[in-house]
């Protein structure tokens, strides 16, 4: 039998596959798959997704998503060898824009601190 980390790998693979082939929603935009977090007891999983783009598409693409998840979960049970293949939930990953968000203070207090040093 598979274990979690396994699990969440083959999840993370074969949902990136299927929104890359086959999801033509204009919503989705350019959308990643960036993390699966399968639970302890391996019913359900969070699937990290993160748009490029402004924030409405973010919302928007997150509702086509989970609006498409028993659709994802059927295409994943074709694909995997799994007993039983998670209940799915599409979460907006936030990670990059905190990042983004850091650098761009990092980069503001070193433009002030060589202003002050000129």
């Amino acid at each position: 039998m598979a274990n979690k980390a396994q699990i969440e790998s083959l999840l993370y693979r074969e949902i990136s596959l299927i929104i890359q082939q086959e999801f033509n929603d204009p919503k989705l935009g350019f959308v990643t798959v960036s993390d699966v977090k399968v639970s302890a007891d391996l019913s359900s999983a969070k699937v990290y997704v993160s748009f490029l783009g402004k924030e409405e598409r973010n919302k928007a693409g997150l509702k086509v998503l989970n609006n498409a998840k028993g659709y994802v979960r059927s295409l994943c049970a074709k694909k995997v060898k799994l007993h039983t293949v998670p209940k799915l939930h599409f979460v907006l990953d936030e990670s990059l824009q905190t990042a983004q968000r850091i650098d761009s203070i990092i980069a503001k207090l070193e433009k002030e601190e060589e202003n002050s040093d000129n």
